[in-house]
């Protein structure tokens, strides 16, 4: 089991940044799961925007914030980040950190928990 709680969300304008930060908390070591973030659009379902594996060593972005958004986690800190630079309106979007064992289910955007989002604005 584990719990992710999600920081950073706010307004900016379009053009500006944000970095969103996920804690996690539970018994299993952090470094045991693969770690991401989605987003969900009024409306819309919910997408995949970045995960990342236990060691860093790999990381997937969605092709709609590649050159834009940087994922990446501090193992000693059980913190996963996501920095977001350049942000567009259609940015605009409820971000959901998640995390599994499993990197592969995690990527297909099933995993075994979710945090409880945090809003991200961007006005133009």
């Amino acid at each position: 089991q584990v719990q992710l709680v999600e920081s950073g969300g706010g307004q900016v304008q379009a053009g500006g940044s944000l970095r969103l930060s996920c804690a996690a908390s539970g018994r299993r070591t952090f470094s045991s799961y693969a770690m991401g973030w989605f987003r969900q659009a009024p409306g819309k379902e919910r997408d995949f925007v970045a995960t990342i594996n236990w060691s860093s060593s790999r990381t997937d972005y969605a092709d709609s914030v590649k050159g834009r958004f940087t994922i990446s986690r501090d193992n000693a800190k059980n913190t996963v980040y996501l920095e977001m630079n350049s942000l567009k309106p259609e940015d605009t979007a409820v971000y959901y950190c998640a995390a599994d064992a499993g990197y592969s289910r995690l990527r297909g955007g099933a995993p075994d928990y979710w945090g409880q989002g945090t809003q991200v604005t961007v006005s133009s």
